[in-house]
């Protein structure tokens, strides 16, 4: 399953500059914010969590929040996504792969994800 996501930055900024870290806690975690270093990387782990939501067929809402998808990063840098247990039980998750990347004004998300489930037989 694969999903994908865009989002203007200046949006990101306009909700920070309003809100703070309050508006970034809508959507992320207190270990996603520490990762946060400006709109652009807080714009990218939005649209990750999108395209995640996207790739379980879902979007976001009662089978799978904001907070059930987890952005971390490797020692490298790169991104990881992880899903909470309910929602890797739920869609029978095996595997998950994130890519974020920013040109521009514009930070972009692909998301794929590996399940057990046979296609049409859940």
């Amino acid at each position: 399953m694969i999903g994908i996501d865009l989002i203007k930055i200046d949006r990101m900024k306009r909700l920070i500059e309003r809100f703070g870290n309050r508006g970034l806690h809508k959507f992320l975690i207190n270990s996603e914010i520490a990762l946060i270093k400006n709109p652009r990387t807080a714009a990218g782990f939005w649209a990750a969590k999108e395209a995640c939501a996207k790739a379980l067929g879902c979007g976001i809402g009662h089978e799978c929040g904001f907070h059930d998808i987890v952005l971390s990063k490797t020692s490298k840098g790169a991104p990881l996504i992880c899903l909470s247990d309910h929602v890797t039980a739920l869609f029978n998750i095996t595997d998950t792969s994130v890519s974020i990347t920013h040109d521009g004004d514009y930070a972009i998300a692909v998301v794929t994800l590996e399940s057990n489930i046979i296609k049409g037989k859940q």
